[in-house]
């Protein structure tokens, strides 16, 4: 399994903010971000939404996962 709040501390960490700076940019509490980074709870579709818009990456690079291409996938 995938670890949500790594992928989400590590994006905000490159961008060189602060979880209050980033819950201003996406319109949320500072304790939400806490709580998404902290695997305590995710974010709603459109959240995760925002923070992929706001970091100018897929949802998919937002939370970590690599992309795996629907034919190595067909042939395993």
């Amino acid at each position: 399994m995938l670890d949500y709040g790594e992928a989400f501390r590590g994006q905000r960490e490159a961008k060189g903010i602060s979880q209050l700076e980033l819950s201003k940019q996406i319109g949320t509490s500072h304790q939400n971000i806490n709580r998404w980074e902290g695997n305590k709870v995710l974010p709603n579709i459109d959240f995760c939404v925002k923070l992929a818009d706001f970091y100018g990456i897929s949802l998919d690079e937002l939370v970590g996962r690599d992309f795996i291409p629907s034919e190595k996938l067909e042939k395993e």
